[in-house]
């Protein structure tokens, strides 16, 4: 099966205090799933931005990503010409504002041909997801 991660499933497997984190962490340590690159800089934002009781250095929330997730991801871009073909759906879609990082997401995973966008956040996709777009599942245990 092709999954494809959202940033909660990778920010829960860096944080043994995150109630999912045995079940992410096990899910990325699997290997070969799909990742937006925007993911990438999202859970680095979100390492050290503050939000949420975090807040660690620049260096070591770059360490994380370089040694805890990238080995076991294959990081996905949209090309321009995929990006304006996504962004001409947000329209149809109902994607205003910051949806658009969600939507830009499920559309990666789209594109890549994913099975499945796995994440913690289930009600902020299933808004954006129609016939033809990969399942939006739970992480589960």
């Amino acid at each position: 099966m092709s999954l494809f991660l959202d940033t909660s499933v990778l920010l829960a497997s860096l944080d043994p205090d995150e109630p999912n984190h045995v079940a992410c962490d096990r899910l990325v340590a699997s290997g070969g799933h799909g990742v937006y690159i925007h993911a990438l800089a999202e859970t680095f934002s979100i390492l050290t931005g503050g939000k949420q009781g975090r807040r660690l250095s620049a260096a070591l929330a770059a360490r994380l990503i370089q040694d805890s997730v990238l080995p076991y991801v294959r990081a996905e871009v949209l090309s321009g010409p995929e990006m304006t073909l996504a962004l001409a759906e947000c329209e149809s879609r109902g994607v205003r504002g910051c949806a658009i990082y969600d939507w830009l997401h499920l559309a990666a995973a789209r594109n890549a041909g994913a099975e499945a966008l796995v994440t913690l956040d289930r009600r902020d996709f299933q808004s954006l997801a129609r016939p033809g777009d990969p399942r939006i599942d739970d992480v589960t245990p």
